[in-house]
């Protein structure tokens, strides 16, 4: 993993994916409630301001209704107060549920305060300023009741404003016609608002259920990536420090030799130990195409290798450091692989630099490998090679036949065809 080293925005995304822990059940909850949470913040600004409407025309009418006795002013002047709160409070949005659960309590028990009152000894044509709020309180009921309660508040505030009037007035079928025409204008009023609150939050549960399943799944595969490419690089790790380690074994014939066998063996089990550091294979500081050089014609000698790398005096400066090893490494794997299966035949290689470009050949002599025949097991070139200049912006280009094998390295990848 690169850290925090500097990144274009697919690999950046892709780091910062890798290093999460992507269970399922840590991103089960992410996206969850967005959606949901700003539909409610609409809701209760679209029921304190209906309900500034209806507050402003009832509180029109109560004023001008008769409120004697006292306990009649103090019980409407109540209602009125927990009215403009709950407003307040929804259109800003902060306490809103507390305001409109208070509401929607102290309304119908208002009610129940005021039946055994005498009615008014007179009223605005209008009706009694309750009539203006019989919907004020379950829509209040709707932001923070359970849906039965919501269901009971609409049906029942209406019924218990009728009730009342019924008993003031006398049930006389004027009365009974003007109280279910009342209620029903109410019920209709109220059950459509439930019904469009109802909707609003089912709509917006299943954007956060679809959010959240999407999460999930680009989670999983995030983390089926990131696993995969840990593991073809950990794999190419050991191919390229373990076949190195082989090679120079195979080849030690002094002590020096041998001692040189067991150093490369120990650092790689140092680099596999250090693999998932953040910063597991130095520094990025730039470096030029003579650094390049000369960490190949090294690497190729702790191979066993004394190879000569041809390049133009001039050096190409200002390779990231992270480039640079790549290409030293896929560079190193071309040379272990013709010291593998073409005993070394002919073994050459070149660095060539121009207009920010660089490009590294090995080439051979040997008797070439069939690419289309190499088993998905094995990592020597897609991962040791391929994958590793790929990671870094390059592009490998393998051409083998019977007349040897060519390994061109470029970096960047979108400079000109090798």
């Amino acid at each position: 993993m690169d850290g925090g080293r500097r990144q274009d925005g697919h690999d950046a995304i892709t780091a910062a994916w890798s290093q999460l822990p992507l269970r399922r059940h840590a991103v089960a909850d992410i996206g969850r409630g967005f959606t949901s949470t700003r539909m409610e913040r609409i809701l209760q600004i679209a029921v304190g301001l209906a309900c500034a409407v209806l507050g402003a025309q009832a509180f029109g009418t109560a004023t001008s209704s008769d409120l004697e006795p006292p306990l009649r002013t103090i019980v409407t002047m109540s209602v009125f107060a927990l009215l403009a709160v709950m407003i307040v409070l929804c259109v800003v949005g902060r306490g809103a549920r507390h305001a409109a659960a208070a509401f929607a309590v102290a309304f119908p028990a208002a009610l129940v305060v005021l039946w055994p009152l005498p009615a008014p000894a007179f009223e605005p044509e209008g009706g009694s300023w309750v009539f203006f709020l019989l919907n004020a309180a379950p829509a209040a009921a709707a932001l923070v009741f359970p849906l039965p309660w919501q269901i009971a508040w609409t049906a029942g505030v209406p019924l218990l404003f009728a009730a009342m009037r019924l008993t003031r007035r006398g049930f006389t079928a004027e009365n009974w016609l003007s109280s279910i025409y009342d209620v029903s204008l109410a019920l209709i009023v109220g059950t459509i608002v439930l019904a469009i609150v109802w909707m609003f939050r089912s709509l917006a549960s299943g954007v956060d259920e679809a959010r959240a399943a999407a999460i999930a799944e680009y989670s999983a595969a995030a983390a089926a990536e990131a696993t995969e490419r840990e593991r073809v690089e950990v794999a190419a790790l050991m191919h390229d420090s373990v076949l190195a380690a082989l090679i120079a074994a195979g080849r030690a014939e002094s002590p020096r030799e041998r001692q040189l066998a067991v150093s490369m063996a120990q650092e790689a089990l140092t680099r596999l130990a250090n693999a998932e550091s953040d910063e597991p294979e130095g520094s990025d500081e730039p470096v030029t195409s003579g650094w390049v050089r000369g960490e190949v014609r090294a690497q190729a000698r702790a191979l066993g290798v004394e190879l000569a790398v041809d390049g133009p005096d001039r050096v190409m400066p200002g390779i990231p450091g992270r480039v640079a090893r790549a290409l030293v490494l896929a560079a190193t794997q071309a040379v272990a692989n013709a010291v593998e299966h073409a005993g070394g035949a002919g073994l050459r290689a070149s660095i060539r630099s121009s207009s920010g470009r660089l490009e590294i050949v090995v080439a051979d002599t040997g008797g070439g490998v069939d690419l289309a025949a190499i088993a998905p097991d094995r990592l020597g070139i897609r991962a040791s090679i391929v994958a590793r200049v790929a990671a870094v912006g390059g592009r490998a280009r393998i051409d083998s036949g019977p007349s040897g094998t060519v390994v061109t390295l470029v970096w960047p990848a979108d400079g000109d065809r090798a």
